[in-house]
């Protein structure tokens, strides 16, 4: 019996092979190809049977070593001679000779289960799975899962990061706690559960209204929205009484941190000086009327002379009776953006209707087309591709882009502006603000480079009324300030060419010797403090955060185009 199974064997080395024995390689192939793995199978003589092609992928052997009837330890030692094999060996204090490594595997090969992973490379990981069946046929399967590795190793970064944000707030000697766009508690430290003699399961997953008095919930949930519709950062200061009666003022500051959709508040608190006195911080807030006898402090921009600060400008109030009738078509994949602002859009009389794909846009606005309805406005979700907006022209349609949290929560401010702007004809009683030349100069000098974010810089500035420019890479910045000197520049820092430090340094070279100092405003998209440290030293005087927002440019301009003279005409 031995002899047959050793002439069967030999047979199917051979080169002749019957036509039902190709079938099964094509379909052993398929099957490897569907699983994306390498099978080989070999027989109780250590003869391969079958090696797919795949193998191939895996370790570039010549392929007549894949045929049926080559040895294993043939097969395993061209494995050897391709030089993947001494990559996994990097940690081991010597190298085996090939022998030695041929040794091992056979003996693995020989273990009725074996299982191993391996690293090829800065980032392939490749599993061997070997079984011995009692009949003393082999099967290793050989398949890549660098993918899943890479997740494992970035779950498992991403949960020591959270271990160390959640070590880094307990540490904190003053209170913190995170809210989430909806105002609920997501996070809170350990200070502020002794401060408020609470747990953080008491306080996580709830609001403000469940915590504290409905007065006092209120107060709280009106300064949260402003910090989160506008970015400002908020300081405000309270009389706390604690739960054994100790009564202590402290000041509480609100910032917004985050990305459109995605925004969250931070607060963290501080108890006032003992002896009585104020924080610099209250002197230079703006006071803001909640109610006939509620006040409360809000964002500030510190000036060098106080006397000089200009409140923001008071937004566009909304006329629903102007605009009632109104078509609007609102295109975002976000389900509670969209409720919100078909409701908002329904309560001021507009005619409105959502999709929300590129497709499903295109099929709306073809059928509005043969259909002969005519749409006013498109709203845009900045998570929306390009296309979305290429529609919009197409169709002639006007668009408005806004990220989900402004769509639910400022459609109204945004709306009015538009409609206001574009539906001013100079009739009389109309109104605009101008400077005292009617040839002036260039106001605002944008470097930007992503489309999305042009856009949204171009929607700001004409609302605001500023005359501005857009440059995209750090060569044109400093080109278009070399020939128009704006009266302020708004450098992103991340800018093809050169980037927007470089191209800051550049013009405070060119700035030598002219007596002139033209405002430079770094914008981030993150609060690193390297990148604000690097700002400062490429000589940019300030920065600022994205998102941008109208009060946020409008805030930054009152502190540096206050020379500018204004005159309002009618």
């Amino acid at each position: 019996m031995s002899a047959g199974f050793e002439k069967a064997d030999t047979s199917s080395a051979s080169d002749a092979l019957p036509p039902e024995a190709d079938l099964q390689t094509v379909l052993f192939d398929a099957v490897c190809d569907s699983l994306s793995a390498a099978f080989v199978i070999y027989d109780r003589n250590d003869l391969l049977i079958f090696a797919s092609r795949q193998v191939m992928e895996f370790f570039p052997v010549p392929g007549d070593v894949l045929r049926p009837g080559t040895r294993l330890r043939d097969f395993l030692g061209a494995v050897y001679d391709t030089g993947l094999r001494e990559q996994t060996l990097v940690h081991q204090v010597v190298s085996l000779s090939r022998e030695d490594w041929l040794s091992q595997r056979i003996a693995s090969h020989w273990r009725e289960r074996f299982e191993s992973v391996e690293r090829h490379g800065a980032d392939r990981w490749v599993r061997f799975l070997k079984r011995r069946l009692p009949n003393g046929y082999g099967v290793t399967i050989i398949s890549d899962i660098s993918e899943a590795r890479k997740r494992e190793e970035q779950w498992r970064y991403d949960l020591e990061r959270v271990q160390l944000t959640e070590d880094i707030l307990d540490h904190l000697p003053f209170p913190l706690f995170v809210k989430d766009r909806n105002l609920t508690y997501v996070a809170v430290n350990k200070a502020f559960c002794e401060k408020y003699q609470t747990t953080a399961d008491e306080v996580l997953g709830r609001k403000s209204g469940d915590l504290f008095s409905p007065d006092i919930a209120k107060r709280f949930e009106e300064s949260d929205r402003h910090v989160l519709e506008t970015g400002e950062m908020s300081v405000a200061r309270q009389r706390q009484i604690a739960r054994d009666g100790t009564e202590r003022d402290i000041v509480s500051r609100k910032h917004r941190i985050g990305k459109p959709g995605r925004y969250f508040l931070v607060s963290t608190m501080q108890d006032l000086p003992r002896d009585g006195s104020d924080l610099d911080e209250f002197n230079q807030a703006s006071e803001i009327t909640a109610s006939s006898n509620q006040t409360y402090r809000r964002a500030y921009v510190p000036v060098p002379n106080a006397s000089q600060r200009r409140e923001p400008a008071a937004m566009e109030a909304i006329v629903p009776e102007n605009f009632s009738g109104r078509k609007i078509l609102v295109v975002t994949a976000d389900l509670a953006a969209e409720t919100a602002a078909l409701r908002t859009l329904a309560k001021y009389g507009f005619e409105s209707c959502s999709v929300r794909g590129e497709d499903e846009e295109e099929k709306f606005l073809d059928i509005a087309s043969c259909s002969g309805i005519s749409l006013d406005l498109l709203i845009i979700d900045n998570q929306m591709g390009m296309r979305c907006l290429e529609l919009a022209e197409r169709y002639g349609i006007p668009a408005l882009v806004m990220d989900g949290f402004q769509i639910a929560n400022e459609l109204t401010f945004q709306i009015a502006r538009h409609f206001n702007r574009n539906g001013r004809g100079g009739t009389e009683g109309d109104w605009e603000i101008t400077t005292t030349e009617e040839n002036v100069g260039l106001q605002v000098l944008v470097a930007e480079d992503n489309d999305i974010n042009q856009i949204v810089f171009t929607q700001i500035l004409e609302g605001l009324g500023y005359r501005h420019r857009i440059a995209t890479t750090g060569e044109e910045v400093v080109r278009l300030w070399a020939e128009h000197r704006p009266q302020i520049v708004l450098m992103d820092i991340s800018l093809p060419v050169f980037n927007g430090f470089e191209a800051s340094r550049l013009i405070r070279q060119m700035e030598e010797g002219q007596g002139t100092r033209t405002p430079i405003i770094g914008v981030l998209t993150q609060a690193f403090e390297r990148d604000r440290a690097e700002c400062a030293k490429a000589g940019m005087d300030d920065v600022i955060m994205k998102p941008v927002s109208p009060d946020i440019l409008e805030t930054v301009f009152q502190k540096y185009l206050m020379d500018e003279p204004i005159e309002v005409r009618s």
